[in-house]
């Protein structure tokens, strides 16, 4: 069998243009080593004047990356569950039923809080069998953080599902993106007083910043900030009606332009 370097070649001028035609995937590049880098930055800087301070309080690290998978499983069960109906080319079948777009809505949100609930759980079992940490020590306070994790998940999926549904599935990348864009200025492994001054400004807009301080202070004080909990309720409130607005947006401009039909081809 003879190679031909000219049928390589062609593949990889397509594989190209597709990456030139897609600003997501461009965007996606430089944007994970980009993010990591930021993250464990930011973590390598608090660990060098703060060691002692994570070691009085054991299990914080843990509890943040329980509440962190919160979040992050929250967003991927509205937006890959909505994918997987773009992949199998359903969303047109599903849309010439009496479906409404707000009732796939409830639907996605009802699966996404399942699965959350299952995966979260297990984990937080695990961590009970092998760390001797339970996060359900924290009583009353885990469902309030729980709750203003979910519901900014949920926001963070619709508006991933109001792309996807603009550009396609060339920016369900965006799934995965969005949600870590957010991380180095959630204050999840430290408190946001570790970040630039322009960048505790952008934190504190966002419901998990007030979160993970909320869980700290439980955590190390056990007091709960009812300023930190009732600021991220406003902010979800916020973010939740922005992402609904921009899914509902994106779903008529669709069926107004025939591509639900199209999706997933």
């Amino acid at each position: 069998m003879s190679m031909s370097l000219q049928r390589i070649s062609a593949l990889v001028m397509r594989y190209l243009y597709l990456m030139r035609s897609s600003w997501p995937r461009l965007i996606e590049l430089i944007y994970w080593p980009t993010m990591q880098m930021i993250l464990w930055g930011f973590i390598n800087q608090f660990f060098v004047g703060h060691s002692e301070w994570v070691a009085q309080a054991a299990g914080l690290l843990i509890g943040a990356v329980l509440l962190w998978d919160v979040l992050f499983r929250a967003q991927l069960g509205v937006s890959v569950v909505f994918f997987e109906e773009m992949y199998s080319r359903n969303l047109g079948h599903l849309f010439v039923s009496p479906l409404r777009p707000y009732e796939l809505v409830l639907a996605l949100l009802t699966v996404s809080f399942l699965r959350t609930s299952i995966g979260v759980g297990v984990a937080a079992g695990l961590a009970v069998v092998l760390y001797q940490y339970s996060i359900f020590e924290m009583g009353l306070p885990l469902v309030a953080f729980f709750a203003n994790l979910m519901v900014m998940g949920w926001a963070i999926g619709l508006m991933v599902v109001a792309l996807v549904l603009r550009y396609g599935l060339g920016a369900e990348s965006l799934a995965w993106a969005v949600i870590f864009a957010v991380a180095p200025v959630s204050g999840i492994y430290y408190p946001i007083s570790v970040l630039p001054g322009w960048l505790q400004k952008i934190a504190l807009l966002l419901p998990s910043s007030h979160v993970f301080e909320g869980m700290r202070t439980v955590v190390r004080e056990q007091v709960f900030p009812l300023d930190s909990f009732w600021m991220a309720v406003l902010l979800n409130m916020i973010y939740l009606s922005v992402g609904l607005a921009l899914y509902l947006f994106a779903f008529h401009t669709a069926r107004k332009r025939g591509l639900l039909l199209q999706m997933g081809e």
